[in-house]
This record gives C-alpha cells, sequence and structure tokens, in this order.
C-alpha cells in the first residue's frame, strides 16, 4: 500500500488518479520532440484552467 493508511485510502487516491494520469502521458514514441512539447504545453494550461489556478502568483 506503499504509505496509504487504509487500503480504502489507496482505493480512493487510485480512482481518482486513474482519471487524470493519462492526460499527461501522451503517446510519447509517436510523436516528435516539438509535437510532444506543444501537447504538454496545451495539456498544462488545460490543467491549469480545470484546477483553477491560472494567474495565481506562484511561491519562490
Amino acid at each position: 500500500m506503499k504509505g496509504f493508511r487504509s487500503a480504502g485510502g489507496a482505493q480512493r487516491f487510485l480512482s481518482a488518479f486513474s482519471g487524470i494520469s493519462p492526460h499527461f502521458r501522451p503517446r510519447r514514441h509517436l510523436m516528435t520532440a516539438p509535437d510532444y512539447r506543444a501537447e504538454m504545453t496545451i495539456r498544462f494550461a488545460i490543467w491549469e484552467q480545470i484546477t483553477g489556478t491560472v494567474g495565481l502568483p506562484t511561491t519562490p
């Protein structure tokens, strides 16, 4: 269970993580490096919009 206090906690995390994980893992072996960088830029912009972190100050 690697750090989870209970099997239920692990299950809750994994059920949420399974939907998020593919968003940040494009099929890299099918893309050129510039295409991969562009795709990841787009995916992180989408993630920032979804989580509401666009325009928030970053901590140093």
